[in-house]
């Protein structure tokens, strides 16, 4: 039983993904190569006779037989084991490398496997936590409840009568994963040299899969992965993330709180728990756009068994070992990528596209731009909340495939949590759009976060040829305040910012110009009332008695008008909100250059008028 545990690679020490290290291992064991290099390269020789031999024939340009190749490449992935089923799933999310025709089979693999001996995984258990299963379980399920390419769940009742489930790693997977990794690195160094029409780095795309199954295989690594999780949702009343036992938990066991649920997929077992399935999307899509825009750390894997509807409403996440982070300038950068496509300002799209790592700084962008327009145009047309995710990765796999594309690694992952989200989504609502769903998270951050970058965004995005556009300012709010809630004082000041940024000089014009008309017309009507001489705009605004009269002039003055009107449609909104930041507006170093246009154009309209009424009275 100990020899079919012991794991060639881990005897060597080798924990951590190094293909140098693996190469010298395998140098020093030549027979174990050469016994898994018949096993793989023969199948996969004989596949690429075949499509040769279709190719020379024209047989490919049949669209059938293409797609029944594209089957049979996909079922030859998942026959060769769990690395190179891996492959094929890391491969389905990279249009730069990949046909589209192949991309649609190779995102369907499941990397779901027979499961092994339970006797092994009693062993296995027993001799990574160091004691008898007695010692540890109250009772263990012999046979497992689930099983995948990397391990098998049991579940169990620990001595303090706690149900958990025990997640055990197959004996020798390391090995098996490591040995087919290194075959599948030189076919991919082969590809490199050889296959011209293929630009990007297959290589490192393979060794970015090495490192991530590696992590993957390691169960304290998904343990801390499970507990970061845990602790940046804790606020989350909605979600649910099971306990980690970390005294059960080791490189190959890992022990977590046993959850009773059903699968989000599964809408009639949903149903029966009193539960609305468009609630579970709901809170599945918030929660995930959550993980992207705001914490940066996301489950890359979030496919039908990893995400069950639990009977208190609450939706709960399992299986952390595939997860990924992206840092702070990415997520800026693809909340700009969104702003300038819903402004359809294609030329900084394609300029946003080098900044995220997709095109490299060399890249001719002239003729891209046309193509991005091809591609999203028409879809833009329809609005945002009606764009098909799928139809528009298909259509840029196409543009991805001509051009000198190459998807970074945290984004390849970012589509495929998109797509599958989106295809579990569609199970319970034909209907549903993730992007559509996802915008408002988007304007959100735009409108809340106070990073630079994004603040340039939201200029750009409700600035119109150096015109306040409120239209596009309403339309934000209104698609943010659909589905996600907002601090109407965030905005607020983001909004007086904007007023002072250097792009506001044309609405702080207008606000001169309004408050020299409302106060030149209010100015009049107390000398005409009072008889008395005209008083200056400064002296109205300081005098405590008037105060009610400075208040119904900004109120009235035309931006504050948009604006006021804007703000009414958020819930919370109050005109005292507005009138509380005049203090701060009127301590702006900008204000004084304003109240000296204001104190100018009165007095130019005073003069005016005199000149008028002498020259009315001496005729």
């Amino acid at each position: 039983m100990r020899e079919e545990l012991e794991d060639f690679i881990e005897a060597s020490g080798l924990l951590e993904y190094d293909y140098a290290a693996i190469e010298r291992i395998y140098r020093g064991s030549p027979m174990r190569l050469i016994n898994r290099v018949l096993e793989t390269l023969v199948p996969i020789g004989l596949f690429i006779i075949g499509i040769g031999t279709d190719k020379i024939l024209g047989l490919l340009n049949n669209e059938q037989r293409t797609k029944e190749r594209a089957k049979e490449c996909a079922q030859l992935f998942v026959s060769l084991g769990p690395a190179f089923i891996k492959a094929g799933q890391a491969l389905s999310t990279r249009p730069d490398i990949i046909p589209t025709v192949l991309l649609d089979e190779l995102a369907q693999l499941q990397d779901q496997l027979p499961g092994f001996d339970s006797k092994l995984a009693m062993a296995c258990i027993e001799e990574d936590l160091k004691k008898p299963i007695e010692e540890i379980f109250k009772e263990i399920e012999i046979n497992p409840i689930s099983a995948a390419s990397l391990g098998q769940v049991h579940k169990g009742v620990l001595l303090n009568g706690e149900s958990v489930a025990v997640k055990v790693q197959r004996p020798g997977l390391r090995e098996q994963i490591t040995l087919d990794l290194y075959i599948v690195r030189n076919i991919a160094v082969w590809i490199n040299k050889n296959v011209k029409l293929v630009r990007s780095d297959v290589v490192g795309l393979i060794d970015e899969l090495g490192k991530r199954v590696f992590e993957e295989m390691d169960y304290l690594n998904e343990a801390d992965n499970a507990r970061k999780f845990r602790e940046l949702h804790s606020k989350n009343e909605k979600i649910c993330i099971p306990k980690i036992y970390k005294d059960e938990t080791s490189r190959r066991v890992l022990t977590m709180e046993w959850i009773e649920g059903v699968k989000l997929t599964n809408i009639n077992a949903v149903k029966k728990l009193g539960i609305d399935p468009n609630e579970m999307i709901e809170i599945g899509v918030s929660c995930s756009l959550q993980q992207l825009l705001e914490h940066g750390f996301f489950h890359a894997d979030p496919h039908p068994g990893n995400l069950l509807a639990l009977s208190d409403g609450r939706i709960c996440y399992l299986d952390f070992g595939m997860m990924s982070e992206v840092t702070r300038e990415s997520r800026t950068g693809l909340i700009q990528a969104v702003v300038h496509l819903v402004n359809k300002n294609f030329k900084k799209l394609s300029q946003d596209f080098v900044t995220l790592g997709f095109l490299s700084k060399e890249v001719n962008l002239e003729p891209i731009v046309p193509a991005f327009e091809s591609v999203f145009d028409e879809a833009i047309e329809k609005g945002v909340a009606k764009l098909d995710f799928k139809a528009v990765t298909d259509e840029m796999s196409g543009v991805m495939y001509k051009f000198p594309f190459r998807v970074p690694p945290y984004y390849a992952l970012i589509i495929r949590s998109l797509i599958t989200l989106e295809g579990i989504a569609l199970s319970v609502d034909p209907e549903f759009k993730i992007l559509g769903a996802a915008y408002p998270y988007f304007a959100k951050r735009l409108i809340e976060d106070p990073d630079p970058s994004l603040r340039k965004s939201l200029k750009d995005m409700v600035y119109d040829d150096g015109k306040f556009n409120w239209k596009r300012l309403e339309e934000l709010i209104e698609i943010t305040n659909s589905q996600v809630s907002i601090d109407i004082e965030l905005i607020l000041d983001q909004l007086i910012n904007l007023l002072f940024s250097e792009k506001g000089g044309l609405l702080r014009d207008q606000l001169v110009d309004n408050m020299v008309i409302k106060l030149d017309d209010v100015s009049w009507r107390i000398v005409k009332k009072a008889k008395r001489f005209l008083l200056s705009p400064i002296e109205v605004i300081k005098k405590r008695k008037e105060w009610n009269i400075k208040n119904r002039i900004l109120l009235e003055l035309e931006p504050i008008r948009e604006l006021r009107a804007v703000l009414k449609t958020i819930p919370g909104f109050r005109t005292q909100l507005l009138l509380a930041r005049i203090p701060r507006i009127l301590s702006e170093p900008d204000t004084r250059k304003m109240s000296i246009g204001v104190m100018k154009g009165v007095t130019e309209k005073g003069l005016v008028r005199v000149i008028k009424r002498t020259a009315k009275a001496s005729s």
